[in-house]
């Protein structure tokens, strides 16, 4: 079964019909001692060790985030993310991999680091599209930025046919700007208004048409989770593919089943190994 689904993700991906969207888990491949947080838990470990919150929210990183933005102020917040984001760190086979594909019109990085920017750096005519809190932009959903990270004030549509690939990050990044949507209250801002897309960039809409999404490195075990990931696929195409090797929960199965992402159960390094061979198959036939 894996082997089928790696040939038909290698020839999408070949044809540029495949959208890598790519979660935290990435950060465990190469590097067992990545200094970046791979995980909520990791993530709200790190901001709870500096700022003191109360015993029930300690694990859990939007109502941590919230507490501290509330009683600390957001910049206390920005400041405690931007660090834990900003120790060195190099990308993945994963990252390098996907980021040198001949055809790449979109990426989707559903986490805070900046490695796909690194990676993205071997290529030409690439932009960035990243979620902005409403707290620090209020009336705005994204901020765009060019390879080298300047802002540009662009048309969503002119920035697609400017680059040829447009990294999306829905919660924002550490690189260039560092902006984050992480509390509670950024969520709230966002989740009022994604059914309908307002935050989904125009440029992400379209090229999203017709197309498969790869999940990589992601899980579909929180409700936000979820939703993030239903509303960027949405009106994309009818088959996807998620590398996920746990065995799925009872609410991450039927989403999979629901939104017909077929379940590769194989470890990311052996997945990013075996769709590397592919490649080199594909490319010499």
């Amino acid at each position: 079964m894996n082997t089928s689904a790696i040939e038909a993700i290698s020839l999408s991906m070949h044809a540029g019909n495949a959208i890598p969207y790519i979660g935290p888990g990435v950060l465990g491949l190469d590097n067992a001692t990545n200094p970046l947080p791979g995980s909520h838990a990791e993530l709200v470990g790190y901001l709870t060790a500096k700022t003191s919150v109360p015993y029930k929210i300690r694990t859990n990183l939007t109502a941590a985030a919230q507490f501290i933005e509330n009683f600390k102020h957001r910049s206390t917040v920005s400041r405690a993310m931007t660090a834990a984001f900003t120790a060195e760190s190099q990308p993945t086979a994963l990252h390098q991999l996907f980021m040198k594909m001949p055809l790449l019109p979109l990426v989707v990085h559903a986490w805070y680091d900046d490695l796909p920017q690194k990676a993205l750096r071997s290529r030409s005519a690439w932009g960035m599209v990243q979620g902005v809190s409403q707290a620090e932009h209020y009336g705005n959903w994204v901020h765009y930025f060019d390879a080298k990270g300047m802002p540009v004030n662009i048309d969503a549509t002119v920035g697609q046919n400017r680059w040829k690939t447009v990294l999306y990050q829905p919660l924002g990044s550490v690189w260039p700007a560092q902006n984050f949507l992480v509390s509670d209250s950024d969520f709230v801002e966002v989740l009022t208004e994604i059914d309908i897309q307002t935050p989904i960039p125009e440029s992400v809409k379209q090229l999203r048409k017709g197309r498969s999404f790869l999940f990589l490195g992601c899980r579909f075990s929180t409700q936000l989770e979820r939703l993030f990931a239903r509303q960027i696929i949405k009106r994309s195409s009818e088959k996807h593919w998620a590398v996920l090797p746990e065995e799925p929960t009872r609410n991450e199965a039927r989403f999979l089943e629901k939104y017909n992402i077929e379940r590769i159960a194989m470890p990311l390094d052996e997945f990013v190994s075996a769709f590397q061979k592919k490649q080199w198959v594909n490319l010499a036939a």
